[in-house]
């Protein structure tokens, strides 16, 4: 099973493209990896690197080989409803999907970047768990960085606009960090995160100037940490 070691091996790899992709081809890379026998492949995504308060969550998706092409398209580019819908696709089409997180904890101790890489790895650990323990033969991951496990795989910028898995797993990460937000704006009303989810709106920074932070804002955060330094010295 895949370690959580930030500091683990990788194992990059370049998938060739047919010389007759465009931009359009979502499956492109998936079926890249197949032809390298690289198989099963997962996208990787995350959501919610930039809110002030929650974890980020990732998802890791091994995409039926029965999807078409175009289905699956960057989460951000889709409204709450159609996330919905294709997060529940996702599940009637028999997709194998893995979530992982970060809390605010790991991410003060770690830094935003290195707790997104944990939440991914812990993605993929639970996509593989979902998956009868087969780990993925080849790891697609949206930005510019490849995860430290020894795991083919390949970093793409833009990946959710270029990779169905990716699109998928994007679609995944924020629909369940959404519904996370929603518990925590069950439990802390004052702060609105039904609305916002935790990005800084300014109705969420004037939230936390009256109310204070609470324990889910991200102490090592610009707009947060401010207030906890204040707190700690009263």
């Amino acid at each position: 099973m895949p370690s959580f070691n930030l500091n683990g091996s990788k194992r990059n790899v370049h998938l060739s493209l047919p010389h007759d992709f465009t931009e359009e081809s979502t499956l492109a890379y998936e079926k890249a990896a197949i032809k390298q026998g690289l198989l099963p492949v997962a996208g990787v995504d995350e959501a919610g690197r930039g809110p002030l308060a929650g974890p980020v969550v990732a998802a890791c998706v091994l995409l039926p080989t029965s999807c078409p092409e175009g289905v699956f398209r960057d989460s951000k580019k889709l409204s709450a409803r159609q996330r919905e819908k294709l997060f529940q696709l996702l599940q009637q089409r028999g997709a194998c999907l893995g979530l992982g997180a970060a809390s605010p904890e790991e991410i003060a101790a770690l830094n935003i970047h290195h707790a997104t890489l944990l939440a991914m790895q812990r993605a993929v650990d639970a996509c593989a768990l979902a998956n009868n323990d087969v780990v993925p033969a080849c790891l697609l991951v949206d930005g510019l960085f490849t995860l430290p496990l020894d795991i083919p795989q390949q970093a793409l910028v833009r990946g959710e606009s270029r990779s169905a898995s990716i699109a998928a797993a994007s679609i995944a990460a924020k629909v369940s960090r959404d519904a996370y937000m929603m518990d925590l704006h069950n439990r802390f009303p004052q702060y609105n995160f039904a609305k916002h989810k935790g990005y800084p709106t300014k109705e969420h920074l004037q939230a936390i100037r009256t109310h204070g932070p609470c324990p889910h804002h991200r102490s090592s955060f610009r707009g947060v940490r401010e207030y906890v330094q204040q707190q700690q010295a009263a």
